[in-house]
């Protein structure tokens, strides 16, 4: 019987021959080979010794960590220790991005799942996105320092927060909007089927959120190693702090102008950027285009050598097999017991039940606490802003608008080039193979070890430090931009690009009718972000220190940045409440209006 199934003359077998060529056809066309067996191999071993070899490294970075208490440490810039730094500041990238994404998927759920919680979250976000780093350093360093005496536990605690502070509010926002802007259509299945609300979260928010998330992500990273220099060196008043790490090295050689050992730390930087996009990044964009929403599957999609040897790798299986997926599902058989099934669609609920007691006084000691806390706040901020003069708040008010002057200036320059270039990418899983580790690369590089060569390059120009600070701001947000309009521009389903070209719809009437509705929420996010990153960015852009010289112009960032390095804390706050304040007004009557118009007219479904 079995030989007849599969003969050449018996029409079932052909149609079964036919299956199995499809399958392995887009098995190859989606950059994976045919299905095998899994056995013990080359992969397997090399994944073996790459996890012994990054617990080695856990081990000695550890050390270092409960090692006495070091502020300042000496800084060597011999090529025999870039290796060591580059581990150290990876290992910071990593801690600050683990804590970005669980903040990203916790906060974001709870913003776009609770209508009364979401204005007041999303205010929130508007106003710690608007915060620059420098006026996190304060009350991180001294709170952690203090907590821990005895290690260089503080220390490093507040370098990966102050990452943190870098990576998390895009990643937010970036989730929230597709929380928001989910189809319709799944969201009525998902009532429908009744799925509790972590079947709600993994299935249907999370993966319509992935390949935005995912791109996101890696701006973030491009935003931490942007200010790596200002996470790994921090000085408050007299006190300097200093960690050994990648930044750290490039900011002693710009302040040396020792110019071979700060190309060396570039290329040391450019090369663990392409390390990360070859191992992480490129396997992750070729793992999430399974997401998207689409009738038909692209005949070029995204591929990734890398994630063709772990789909193939003995170890990997059998890890999800009898470690993961056992894991998954006593976890799953928990959140059952603890969410029970929602109520069926368009039921009437006949009885409404009261809260229970111990649920109502919780909530009220919650409240208080809280409250008490902001009065707190309130009480020390006004006391310290008591001690700014009118004279101080002019100041500070004429330099925010001309850091506004020139965040609009970097805003304009990056959409005029970020939305092509980025349409061009988003629709090329080619363009996108060659450029994203270019891109990458690019956004990576910290501006203020650019600074000196374009400082030379500008200097004799009419207004010479003030355009270069619009270049550094634009180098810091752009990328916020472009990495947002590719997102958009990869989730374009196949089907609607196939219909524009049966209908031969081409030219601008394709801009107008398919890619500019389609990326318009992407772009909106994009610009929100890169909005908030530019003013973030301008405490590096309009104040910068390197060769033992300190180069500033008029704004905002500069004012910050002055105050933080005095140790005027009272400017400190008056400069970070007032950039705050501008950011989120620009936000309520800019970008929230064009979130609303986003979700009502430019979604799927």
């Amino acid at each position: 019987m079995m030989a007849q199934v599969y003969a050449p003359n018996n029409p079932r077998g052909q149609e079964q021959v036919k299956s199995e060529t499809g399958l392995r056809d887009i098995e190859q066309r989606q950059g994976r080979s045919p299905r095998r067996n899994n056995r013990f191999g080359p992969v397997d071993l090399l994944i073996i010794l790459t996890l012994i070899a990054a617990i080695a490294f856990l081990m000695i970075a550890a050390s270092h960590w409960a090692a006495p208490f070091t502020p300042s440490v000496q800084i060597s810039l011999s090529p025999a220790k870039l290796p060591l730094y580059a581990g150290y500041s990876l290992l910071r990238m990593a801690l600050g991005y683990l804590l970005s994404l669980v903040f990203t998927l916790v906060y974001g759920h709870i913003a776009a799942s609770h209508r009364r919680a979401e204005p007041i979250m999303i205010s929130l976000l508007d106003i710690l996105q608007s915060i620059p780093i420098l006026s996190f350093l304060p009350a991180v360093i001294l709170a952690l320092v203090a907590a821990f005496p005895h290690s260089n536990i503080g220390l490093e605690l507040a370098s990966v927060i102050l990452i943190f502070t870098s990576q998390a509010w895009n990643m937010t926002f970036s989730f929230y909007h597709s929380a928001r802007t989910q189809p319709k259509d799944l969201q009525e299945f998902a009532s429908i089927a009744r799925l509790r609300p972590w079947q709600r979260f993994l299935k249907l928010e999370l993966p319509s959120s992935m390949i935005g998330l995912i791109w996101n992500s890696m701006m973030s990273w491009a935003g931490g190693w942007f200010f790596l220099m200002a996470a790994e060196q921090f000085t408050l008043g007299a006190r300097s702090f200093q960690l050994p790490g990648l930044g750290s090295y490039l900011q002693v050689a710009a302040n040396e102008g020792n110019t071979g050992a700060l190309i060396l730390g570039l290329f040391t930087l450019i090369l663990l950027i392409i390390l990360l996009d070859l191992f992480f990044w490129r396997p992750l964009v070729a793992w999430a285009d399974k997401f998207k929403v689409e009738m038909s599957s692209g005949s070029d999609v995204p591929s990734s050598p890398i994630l063709n040897l772990l789909r193939n790798s003995a170890l990997v299986a059998n890890a999800n097999r009898y470690l993961f997926r056992p894991i998954g599902t006593f976890l799953s058989r928990i959140l059952n017991r603890l969410q029970p099934l929602p109520a069926e669609p368009f039921a009437q609920e006949t009885e409404i039940q009261a809260s229970p007691v111990a649920k109502r006084v919780i909530n009220i000691v919650c409240g208080l606490a809280l409250l008490a806390l902001v009065i707190f706040g309130l009480f020390s901020a006004v006391r310290m802003l008591t001690q700014v003069n009118f004279g101080v708040w002019g100041s500070l008010l004429l330099s925010a608008g001309v850091t506004w002057l020139r965040t609009l200036a970097a805003l304009l320059i990056g959409v005029v080039w970020t939305v092509p270039v980025g349409v061009a990418i988003g629709l090329s899983p080619r363009w996108s193979r060659l450029l994203q580790p270019v891109v990458q690369v690019i956004a990576s590089i910290p501006a203020t070890a650019l600074f000196p060569v374009l400082l030379l390059a500008l200097a004799d120009l009419p207004g010479g430090l003030s355009l270069a600070a619009i270049l550094l701001m634009l180098l810091g947000t752009q990328w916020y931009i472009l990495f947002n309009v590719i997102a958009g521009a990869m989730a374009i389903p196949s089907d609607l690009r196939e219909a524009t070209t049966i209908y031969h719809v081409t030219s601008w009437r394709r801009w107008t009718t398919l890619i500019l509705p389609a990326i318009f929420p992407y772009l909106i996010t994009g610009l929100l972000t890169a909005s908030g990153g530019a003013w973030n960015a301008s405490i590096v852009s309009e104040y910068v220190q390197f060769n033992q010289h300190t180069l500033s112009t008029i704004g905002l960032g500069a004012s910050i940045a002055a105050a933080a390095a005095s140790g005027d804390f009272p400017v400190l706050l008056a400069g970070t409440l007032l950039m705050a304040a501008v950011v989120v007004v620009i936000n309520r009557l800019l970008w929230k209006r064009l979130y609303a118009l986003a979700e009502r007219r430019y979604t799927l479904g």
